[in-house]
């Protein structure tokens, strides 16, 4: 008697799969299995080019990072990235730094969190290095003081845009815009550690969510 057996086993959780070849091929590790997948390569110039060109700290990089990442490429979905921004800012460490970990994990595991975060810092010791020996030559320059007056309201700008674009698919309810709203009060006034805030909201969410499950 001719038997014939079939297995099928659940392959989504496997950071890699086997062609008709037997070559592995990598997959995604998180996130949609259907948005383009991210190679290594354009994983380390994305953040290598957004860490160049961004002046002002990790919170500039936020609305770059949105642009390029979930924008442009569509590697990561809105929701998702807000989550990975909360995630971000309650993890010791900078902000863009841990967001590009968080990032390149997602997309392509340790590797790609590898090649992220040496893509995000690396501009930063060149430049850092740069200005640490030619520091006596141009601190004193008006050129340098008059470009970075310039760039300093860019900044704001930047940032204030970076939160709208990505309240706008989170903030939904006045409840929502009540809990922003006091999260920037004591951020921003009362001087609350940012991951205070997050952890505060996250409990109330818990204690929100089980009750509404419950009820």
């Amino acid at each position: 008697m001719r038997r014939s057996i079939i297995i099928e086993g659940d392959k989504s959780m496997d950071s890699t799969s086997t062609s008709d070849s037997g070559r592995k091929i990598d997959k995604p590790v998180g996130g949609d299995q259907n948005r383009p997948r991210a190679s290594l390569a354009a994983l380390f110039w994305t953040f290598l080019r957004i860490g160049a060109f961004t002046i002002g700290g990790g919170y500039v990089m936020v609305p770059l990072i949105q642009r390029d990442i979930v924008e442009r490429r569509g590697w990561i979905g809105k929701r998702d990235f807000v989550d990975i921004l909360a995630v971000s800012q309650t993890a010791p460490g900078p902000l863009a730094v841990n967001t590009s970990v968080y990032v390149g994990y997602t997309l392509r595991g340790i590797r790609g969190a590898m090649a992220a975060v040496v893509g995000c810092i690396l501009p930063s010791i060149i430049i850092i290095l740069l200005v640490a020996a030619l520091f006596d030559q141009i601190s004193s320059s008006n050129y340098v003081r008059a470009a970075f007056a310039g760039i300093r309201p860019a900044v704001v700008v930047l940032i204030a845009s970076a939160a709208i674009k990505i309240g706008r698919p989170v903030v939904r309810s006045r409840v929502e815009l009540a809990l922003a709203a006091a999260a920037m009060i004591l951020v921003a006034f009362v001087r609350v550690s940012p991951a205070l805030v997050v952890t505060a909201a996250a409990v109330y969410g818990l204690l929100v969510g089980v009750g509404g499950t419950k009820g």
